[in-house]
């Protein structure tokens, strides 16, 4: 029995310390009662009461759910206070300990709380800062967990913080891609490269979508076929992407089309044609100044000299009047602040091309395509009426009137071999 006593101490006194613990027990449950079904409940009462927005924000984040942990943690380190020295130092630490555990949580809270409510704010879109939310978490998970290591041991945390310049290399290789990461992420804010609901093309990721969050690791895009691509925050520094940002604020879409035509069809305007063709509305004005141009023009030609001396009007270069006009009048076409080209590509094996290099005023996919699909429709479809013709490779429709029109071979030499000569023997 000494020997126990010795260890345990006497019956009164483990009576004693029984009693503490169980006060000490009691007296935080009641603490955390108070704390959560009291205190708490006032303050959300009073928070949804209040106009503003933002308390909201960190009630749902459960900001003051966490700060009622503290309470039973607060009564049982001064409740320590009444047992042995060293049972009360141990207590107290690991009670420490908790509560600094609890403390980087309210602050993790705050953070997103914080985020949420700048979030909601005009400027969200232009500078995202959950980049920078995370790089301040990790930066205080590392010191926090210096600090309540350094709490629990009973060493000073700066000692512990000193002593991490020799694993300097070993922190630099753990966390380079947090690093690039966070480089990445300053520089794309400054430099203002990538906002949230972006349209992006990063074609070495098969990326083609809309930014939908930009975090410290990762930038996640949303394709349009509604895959999400994920790509590594630094490679928007490191690689090429193009951003449509600029596209949506100039209120118009390029269009780029090109007509290739069959450079045989090309010749002069003959009367009749320009007859038929002076009766189309979008070409009167045209034609009436191009006469009276070139009438100027020919009346210091010669009498005596030829046809081909004198200036006349083409087909080609009436078609692209007339694109050029068709196009002005359209309404969804943006004709002022913006490219207007209807321009003439350099001849080559697939004839001439004529080229479109307008903008549109609709942005949206679907209604854009519409748009031009339309344009295409139509100038495909007047093309003949200028005596043009369209360029494309011949197709089996092509070859098979040659192959109805083709005599028949006799039946007595294959239509793969030839005759040859008479045989002088035979005779």
């Amino acid at each position: 029995m000494p020997q126990l006593e010795e260890i345990f101490g006497t019956p009164e006194q483990l009576l004693a310390r029984a009693v503490g613990y169980t006060a000490m027990i009691v007296s935080a449950v009641v603490a955390y009662f108070i704390a959560k079904q009291v205190v708490l409940r006032a303050v959300e009462f009073f928070v949804r009461k209040t106009a503003a927005g933002w308390d909201d924000v960190i009630v749902k984040r459960g900001v003051f759910n966490a700060v009622a942990w503290l309470a039973p943690a607060l009564v049982a380190y001064y409740s320590a206070y009444t047992f042995a020295t060293e049972a009360q130092d141990i207590l107290q630490r690991l009670l420490l300990a908790y509560m600094q555990v609890v403390l980087i949580l309210v602050l993790f809270r705050f953070l997103d709380a914080a985020s949420d409510i700048y979030n909601q704010s005009k400027y969200a879109l232009d500078i995202p800062i959950k980049g920078y939310i995370q790089i301040f978490k990790i930066v205080a998970s590392l010191v926090g967990g210096i600090v309540i290591f350094g709490t629990v041991v009973n060493r000073s945390p700066w000692g512990l913080i000193s002593g991490l310049g020799a694993l300097t290399a070993v922190l630099l290789i753990l966390f380079r891609d947090t690093l690039l990461s966070f480089v990445a992420s300053i520089l794309l804010n400054t430099n203002d490269m990538v906002r949230i609901g972006d349209w992006i093309t990063f074609p070495k990721y098969d990326a083609d979508g809309d930014v939908i969050d930009i975090a410290l690791h990762t930038v996640k895009i949303q394709n349009f076929d509604k895959t999400i691509t994920t790509i590594p925050t630094h490679r928007f520094i490191e690689d090429a992407f193009k951003n449509w940002r600029g596209m949506r604020r100039s209120g118009g879409r390029r269009i780029k089309r090109a007509i290739y035509l069959d450079m045989t069809s090309i010749r002069f305007l003959d009367p009749e044609l320009e007859a038929k063709l002076s009766k189309i509305r979008h070409l009167r004005s045209y034609l009436a100044d191009k006469k009276a141009e070139i009438a100027e023009a020919n009346a210091t030609v010669e009498a005596e000299a030829s046809e081909l001396d004198r200036r006349r009007l083409t087909n080609l270069g009436t078609f692209r009047a007339y694109v050029r006009e068709y196009l002005r009048a359209h309404p969804e076409i943006h004709e002022r602040g913006m490219t207007f080209l209807v321009r003439q590509l350099a001849p080559g094996p697939h004839g001439v091309g004529l080229e479109l290099y307008v903008f549109s005023k609709e942005q949206s996919w679907a209604p854009y395509e519409q748009i031009q699909a339309d344009i295409m429709d139509h100038l495909l479809a007047i093309i003949p009426i200028f005596d043009l013709r369209v360029f494309q490779n011949p197709t089996g429709n092509d070859f098979a009137p040659l192959v109805e029109r083709t005599p028949p071979q006799s039946s007595s030499v294959s239509a793969f071999e030839s005759p040859g000569p008479p045989d002088p023997l035979s005779s």
